[in-house]
């Protein structure tokens, strides 16, 4: 049976204006901006901040307790920022296991907003996976459960649509990265009732303005942005260049090449939530400091694109 299209409401209606203002190259007006903000909150009912943390390589540390503590005291930086959104997955080693480990030092903070997936050709062990991560977190539910990467996805999502149906999770989604199987990823997302998605986008990948991202603010879709700083190589990149350009500190008050990479992201209407990774408490800070402050306007984001282009 074919879902139904939800009602546009005020917020809906708000972010389909700001892709028009955006795709004409038009500023977001500050009043839009705040009305286009993600629907997605946090338990205590405050949105979900703009900047998260993901744990793909940088948390896959094993038992090692030196490496261990380090990825506590960057988790410790993480909320201290005020970040909520946390993103792992069973294909990432020893990620989950080092998470519990930390939260078990820290405390579960009411900001944390778990994001797990399940990443298994076996679509009847959805309920499995989940609660094996869900262990190695030591938390007794995710707020998100994403498909990675459209394994199985059909199963899976049917679970997850039971589960969270039951309270066991309080959103799903599917995930694609390296800007890998957009067609399908399209069509799932006019098909299925999805409340997240998550995907490759950052300045040298702006594949999913032309389709997803627009198809994301038509239906109501929460979205994450992963690699956002190309896997590292965008970031060092651009620090061996020296400061940031003066145009983008005089523009929306740039400090740092991570201002200049997760603000632009983050600009986007339709993007909720990017996921840049770190193993080091200085580039947390510098990470969560991005999520405050001034937006680049359509023009500026325009003008940061050409300067990565010129590079």
């Amino acid at each position: 049976m074919k879902p139904m299209r939800k009602p546009v409401t005020r917020r809906h209606a708000v972010k389909l204006m700001a892709m028009g203002l955006c795709a004409a190259g038009l500023g977001l007006p500050p009043a839009a901006r705040a009305l286009a903000d993600p629907a997605p909150t946090l338990a205590t009912g405050a949105p979900l901040p703009p900047i998260g943390l993901g744990t793909w390589i940088s948390f896959n540390v094993g038992r090692d307790p030196q490496l261990r503590q380090a990825r506590t005291e960057v988790l410790r930086a993480f909320f201290e920022a005020g970040g909520g959104m946390v993103d792992c997955s069973p294909m990432y080693g020893s990620s989950a296991k080092v998470l519990g480990h930390a939260l078990a030092q820290l405390g579960t903070p009411e900001s944390l907003f778990s994001a797990e997936k399940v990443w298994t050709r076996d679509g009847g062990a959805t309920g499995a996976q989940i609660a094996t991560q869900a262990s190695a977190w030591n938390i007794k539910r995710f707020d998100l459960v994403q498909v990675h990467n459209l394994l199985a996805w059909q199963p899976h999502l049917e679970a997850l649509r039971e589960m969270k149906a039951a309270g066991q999770i309080r959103y799903l989604g599917v995930t694609t990265s390296h800007g890998r199987r957009h067609r399908e990823l399209e069509t799932i997302m006019a098909r299925e009732p999805l409340d997240f998605v998550q995907l490759t986008y950052n300045l040298t990948h702006r594949e999913a303005e032309r389709r997803l991202l627009p198809l994301a603010a038509e239906k109501g879709i929460a979205v994450i942005a992963n690699r956002p700083y190309d896997g590292g190589r965008l970031i060092s990149r651009l620090k061996n260049r020296g400061p940031v350009p003066n145009w983008a500190t005089d523009a929306f008050g740039c400090r740092t090449w991570a201002d200049f990479l997760l603000r632009f992201i983050i600009a986007h209407p339709a993007i909720t939530c990017a996921i840049p990774a770190t193993s080091q408490v200085e580039h947390m800070r510098e990470n969560m400091a991005a999520g405050a402050g001034p937006m680049p306007d359509a023009a500026t984001r325009q003008r940061m694109i050409r300067f990565i282009e010129s590079l």
